[in-house]
């Protein structure tokens, strides 16, 4: 839906970089899923640079997170389209940073390892996948991701 005017190609490219968090952030979720199916890590190749980076500066996905927070979605000079996709891809990343977190301080000790634990790390990492690709094309398309539940909370928080 495009509610709140046009949107412009700059729009639209932006507001698919800002994607680029989450799936940095789903990255600590793929292990088990690129043992599992290697020949799909070409895939991810592209973005081995923005990995690295990502990984070697200490709290850099925090900076980057209270930035974006700061200087894109707080500010009302900002188009909505662009500000509503960037506290999305936020919150996506906050999602996958909490089921991480959970998965490996509260289940890897309790299951060791096995299928049950590859199992909910392929699941969490193929949810956000998915849901980072969705918003990609539909950012593309010029169309706001609703995502059902993460996009309610956005709508609150970017006014």
């Amino acid at each position: 839906m495009t509610w709140r005017g046009t949107t412009t190609p700059k729009d639209r490219i932006l507001s698919c970089l800002v994607y680029l968090l989450p799936l940095l952030d789903s990255v600590a979720l793929a292990g088990p899923f690129m043992r599992q199916v290697p020949e799909l890590s070409f895939l991810f190749t592209p973005l081995m640079p923005l990995f690295i980076l990502y990984a070697t500066i200490p709290f850099f996905g925090l900076i980057v997170f209270f930035g974006l927070f700061a200087l894109v979605v707080r500010n009302p000079n900002i188009p909505h389209f662009v500000r509503f996709n960037t506290m999305q891809a936020l919150l996506l990343g906050i999602v996958g940073s909490l089921f991480r977190l959970l998965l490996d301080w509260v289940l890897e000790p309790i299951l060791r390892s096995g299928l049950i634990l590859d199992t909910l790390y392929n699941v969490g990492f193929l949810a956000i996948l998915t849901a980072v690709i969705f918003a990609v094309v539909q950012s593309v398309r010029g169309m706001y991701a609703e995502i059902p539940s993460l996009s309610e909370v956005v709508h609150r928080q970017v006014q």
